[in-house]
C-alpha cells in the first residue's frame, strides 16, 4: 500500500487534497508510509532542538536590552528633566530643525487668509498680557496615553486630573530573574501618599512542555501591581451605589449603600491574582490582555513617547489585536429584598480600596 501511494500520482493528489479540505493531520500522517512518519519523527525531534537554541538566543538578546537600558538612562532622564521642568535644555540641545523652521524659511504656501488669520493671532498675543511662565511641558504623560486608543479607552474623566500630575514613566529592566518594572512617577497631591506606582512583568523563555511548539519567544506570564495609599474620599478605583430597598410586609422602604469597582485607569495596578488554574475564563483573559498592554507601554510608548506627543510617531494599528474587555454592570440583587433600587451615586467611595475575592495583596508602592 505504501509503495503504490508513492508511485501513484493520482493517490498523491488525493492526500494533497485531504489537507486542504483541513483534515486532521495526525490522521494525513497516519495514511503516509511509515518510512515517511520515520523521518518526520526525526525532523520534530530536530526541531525540537532548535528551539531549545532558540530559547538561549532569547535569553541572550534579554541580556543585551538591560545592557543597552543602562545607555539609555542619561538620556531618559534628561528627557524628564525637560518634562517637569527641573532643566531647560540649552540652545544646543534645541538645534534640531522642525516644521516651523521650515516654514521660517521661505515656505509660503499657506493662502492668504490663512496668513491673515495667523497674523490677527500674532497680534492679539502681543497686545494681550505677558504669557504665563510655563513649567516644563504640562500634562506631557496624559497627552501621550490618551494618544493611544488601547491606553486612552482605560482613561476615566475622574482619571485625567490625577495623571496630569504624572511626571514620568520609566521602564526598568531585570536580568535575573527577567522581567521589567513600569513605574509611573508622580508629583505630591491630594489623591494618594505615593509618589511611585509600580507593575511588575515576569518574563520566561523556557519551553512549555505541553505546548512545545507554540514557542515564539519571551514571553510574560506574571504580573504583579502594588497597593495604592489612597486618600479618604479620593479612591476613584471605586463607587458607592444607593439601593432603594422595599420591606415585603410593612411595604416601609430604606436606602442602602454598597461599595464596588469602578472602571478606573488605576485598577491597572490591581491585576488579576492567582495561578492560571485558579482564575475563570474572564479572569484569564483580563490578564492576558494586562501582559499586552505592559508590553506595548514597555515597547511602543515609553521609547517613543516625545514623538508620540509631537505626532511624529503613531501607535496605533488597525491590524493589532483588539484588547477592548467590555464589562456589563453588576446587578446588585439580594434574594431577601426588592430588586427596584436607584444608582443615585457613583462618586469615588470614602476611603479603602475595591479587593478581588481572594486575591493576593499587592506590593506597596515606593513612597519618598
Amino acid at each position: 500500500m505504501a509503495r503504490q501511494v508513492i508511485d501513484n500520482p493520482a493517490m498523491l493528489a488525493a492526500l494533497q487534497e485531504q489537507l486542504e479540505q483541513q483534515i486532521p493531520a495526525h490522521l494525513l500522517i497516519k495514511a503516509l508510509p511509515k518510512a515517511v512518519q520515520r523521518r518526520l519523527k526525526a525532523m520534530k525531534k530536530l526541531q525540537y532542538d532548535r528551539l531549545q537554541i532558540e530559547s538561549k538566543y532569547y535569553d541572550e538578546l534579554h541580556a543585551i536590552d538591560c545592557k543597552y537600558a543602562k545607555l539609555y538612562d542619561p538620556i531618559e532622564n534628561k528627557i524628564a528633566d525637560i518634562i517637569s521642568g527641573t532643566s531647560e535644555p540649552t540652545d544646543e540641545e534645541c538645534d534640531w530643525p522642525s516644521d516651523e523652521d521650515e516654514d521660517e524659511e521661505g515656505d509660503t504656501s499657506l493662502p492668504d487668509e490663512m496668513k491673515t488669520k495667523a497674523n490677527i493671532v500674532d497680534e492679539t498675543k502681543k497686545e494681550g498680557s505677558e504669557e504665563k511662565d510655563v513649567k516644563g511641558i504640562p500634562h506631557f504623560w496624559l497627552t501621550v496615553l490618551k494618544s493611544v486608543s488601547l491606553i486612552a479607552e482605560m482613561i476615566q474623566p475622574y482619571d485625567e486630573p490625577i495623571l496630569e500630575l504624572l511626571q514620568n514613566v520609566r521602564v526598568v529592566h531585570h536580568e535575573e530573574p527577567k522581567g521589567f518594572t513600569l513605574e509611573f512617577h508622580f508629583s505630591q497631591n491630594e489623591y494618594f501618599s505615593n509618589t511611585v506606582l509600580t507593575k511588575w512583568y515576569g518574563m520566561f523563555s523556557d519551553i512549555d512542555p505541553k505546548d512545545k511548539w507554540g514557542f515564539e519567544g519571551l514571553y510574560i506570564d506574571a504580573c504583579k501591581g502594588c497597593t495604592i495609599n489612597w486618600k479618604k474620599g479620593k479612591d476613584v478605583t471605586v463607587k458607592v451605589i444607593k439601593k432603594k430597598q422595599k420591606h415585603k410586609n410593612r411595604g416601609t422602604t430604606r436606602t442602602v449603600t454598597k461599595t464596588v469597582q469602578a472602571d478606573s485607569f488605576f485598577n491597572f495596578f490591581s491585576p488579576p491574582q492567582g495561578g492560571k488554574d485558579e482564575l475563570d475564563e474572564e479572569a484569564q483573559n483580563l490578564l492576558q490582555a494586562d501582559y499586552e498592554i505592559g508590553h506595548f507601554i514597555r515597547e511602543r510608548i515609553v521609547p517613543r513617547a516625545a514623538l508620540i506627543y509631537t505626532g511624529d510617531y503613531s501607535v496605533d494599528d488597525d491590524d493589532d489585536e483588539d484588547l477592548d474587555e467590555e464589562e456589563e454592570g453588576e446587578e446588585l440583587n439580594d434574594s431577601d429584598e426588592s430588586d427596584d433600587f436607584d444608582e443615585e451615586d457613583e462618586r469615588p467611595a470614602r476611603g479603602g480600596n475595591a479587593k478581588q475575592d481572594g486575591a493576593e495583596k499587592p506590593s506597596e508602592c515606593k513612597q519618598q
